[in-house]
């Protein structure tokens, strides 16, 4: 079932990087607009308007970047992050599904994480 939205954590990624893995996979991104320690921009895809949020060091050296539709060639977080780490060669961290508020912390805790070791799951208390 495809995600409504989808959030990965990238390990010091480079934002140029980014913005050029973006570009390729969904198209052109707009100029990035800086709101305190938030970074937003729009891509124009075939699909629609992606509004997408970059926030730097959202958790220690882990930057979110935060795809606020579901018109991405992903059809969750895990494929895009998979889809991260195979062109930018950095370790990629996601929910292993849609995440619930009303979640236990327990089950908030579980995450995927995709690196060169391949892909395995992890307790990452982020809080």
């Amino acid at each position: 079932m495809r995600q409504p939205d989808i959030e990965i954590y990238l390990k010091d990624a480079d934002h140029h990087a980014i913005t050029g893995w973006l570009s390729q996979a969904l198209g052109p991104c707009s100029e990035w607009r800086q709101k305190g320690q938030t970074y937003k921009c729009d891509v124009d895809s075939a699909a629609g308007v992606i509004p997408l949020t970059w926030l730097p060091k959202a958790v220690g050296k882990w930057h979110s970047l935060y795809l606020d539709s579901p018109h991405t060639p992903w059809p969750d977080d895990l494929a895009c992050a998979r889809a991260a780490f195979a062109a930018l060669g950095v370790e990629v961290r996601c929910a292993p599904g849609s995440w619930q508020e009303d979640e236990s912390d327990e089950t908030a805790d579980r995450w995927i994480r995709v690196s060169a070791d391949g892909e395995e799951e992890i307790v990452w208390r982020t809080s």
